[in-house]
């Protein structure tokens, strides 16, 4: 006598079914991981988004941005009318265009990211420094711009 455990049925354990939830499954693949695993290498979106930091305290605006693996002449800072935008394109190896691709993890391609500033800054004091993968940008706060103290006389 063989003993079976029951199972609740799932749409995987239904026999029609089973091709429903595969195609669910490779639909995730698709939105949760890259695009190369499918394209073999070609990533298809329109770029990447690199991570960024933005910090503020009472004389300026600090972005820190994270851009591993490029160089900063592929890297373009533009300041117009209260948006910081960074954009640029990190490249693949060209070493590894005739190996044949097991996994690919990394994005390349062109990437543009930009964000409003709450307040307006000092656009001919702004400095960017890029080093070891990260970009820091600092924007002073124009004088308008920063908190002042008032002085409360007494009657």
């Amino acid at each position: 006598m063989n003993l079976i455990r029951w199972q609740t049925p799932t749409l995987a354990t239904w026999p029609r079914f089973g091709r429903l939830t595969d195609l669910r499954d490779e639909i995730d693949r698709l939105f949760d991981g890259t695009l190369a695993e499918f394209t073999q290498g070609t990533n298809l979106l329109s770029g990447w988004t690199p991570a960024f930091d933005v910090y503020e305290d009472k004389d300026n605006f600090t972005v820190v941005a994270e851009l591993p693996g490029m160089k900063k002449e592929d890297i373009e800072v533009t300041l117009h009318q209260g948006s910081l935008s960074v954009s640029g394109e990190r490249k693949s190896d060209a070493q590894r265009q005739e190996a044949e691709l097991y996994r690919a993890e990394r994005y390349f391609g062109r990437f543009q990211r930009t964000i409003t500033l709450p307040t307006s800054v000092a656009g001919d004091q702004v400095k960017a420094q890029y080093k070891d993968g990260v970009l820091t940008i600092t924007l002073p706060k124009t004088e308008e711009a920063k908190p002042k103290q008032i002085d409360v006389a007494v009657n």
